[in-house]
């Protein structure tokens, strides 16, 4: 599930003519690369949810078969990150499923983030299993911090807390902890709440590079981080 519904309102002027996943780094779309990370993990169908100016993404993607993509429709209303998922449910089946932000990227080093996710992935233990970036290993972040990491994999809640690691954008969640749940707007802080308090919210530290791109000034500062990667590494 790439969510690919937001304004992008704090990319303004770009995104009053442009939504933001189609938001060049390099020559290359914010989406486009989220989309080549699933693809590099064996992902072969992949739900995008769009609402400001979505037919511009629904265009972009029309021609992709690796993954083949399905667009979920929110133009008629904004269902933020959980509502959108709880819509695109029927796409997306009753087994694990990657999630993944469209507005960020990341530096591969070693074994793929994603297959890290993956081969980490307990399904008696966990219900959700996020991507965790280090703070001094990322570029374009501006904000706090979101969560402590114990040594058994489970995360707590730790904004600002000076050993604390940033959300990634990506991750993993059963569809189950949506039972019931509306596709009305919700946020998917819910959802990681309540894994928190039953103790099935894990996480797992990045090795590679995070690249978030939230502002106009945050493109060159991505573009000199793709830039300091040796040829055919990122």
């Amino acid at each position: 599930m790439v969510l690919a519904a937001g304004l992008g309102t704090r990319m303004r002027p770009i995104t009053d003519t442009l939504p933001k996943p189609l938001v060049e780094i390099a020559g290359r779309t914010l989406l486009d690369r989220g989309l080549d990370a699933l693809a590099g993990t064996g992902v072969d169908k992949a739900v995008v949810n769009v609402h400001h100016l979505g037919f511009m993404i629904a265009t972009h993607v029309a021609g992709y078969t690796k993954p083949r993509i399905v667009i979920s429709d929110e133009s008629d209303r904004l269902l933020d990150s959980a509502g959108g998922i709880v819509r695109a449910l029927p796409e997306l089946g009753p087994d694990p499923f990657y999630i993944l932000n469209a507005d960020t990227f990341w530096i591969e080093r070693g074994t793929p983030e994603l297959e890290r996710l993956a081969a980490t992935w307990d399904d008696a233990r966990m219900d959700i299993l996020l991507m965790l970036a280090n703070p001094a290993d990322s570029t374009g972040h501006s904000g706090s911090t979101d969560f402590l990491l114990a040594d058994d994999g489970r995360l707590v809640r730790g904004r600002n807390h000076p050993e604390g690691l940033i959300y990634g954008g990506a991750g993993i969640v059963h569809p189950r902890i949506f039972e019931g749940a509306d596709a009305e707007p919700h946020s998917l802080n819910l959802y990681f709440d309540r894994a928190i308090a039953a103790g099935r919210l894990f996480g797992v530290a990045m090795n590679g590079h995070w690249i978030t791109v939230g502002t106009p000034d945050a493109i060159a500062p991505a573009e000199e981080a793709l830039r300091q990667v040796p040829a055919g590494a990122a």
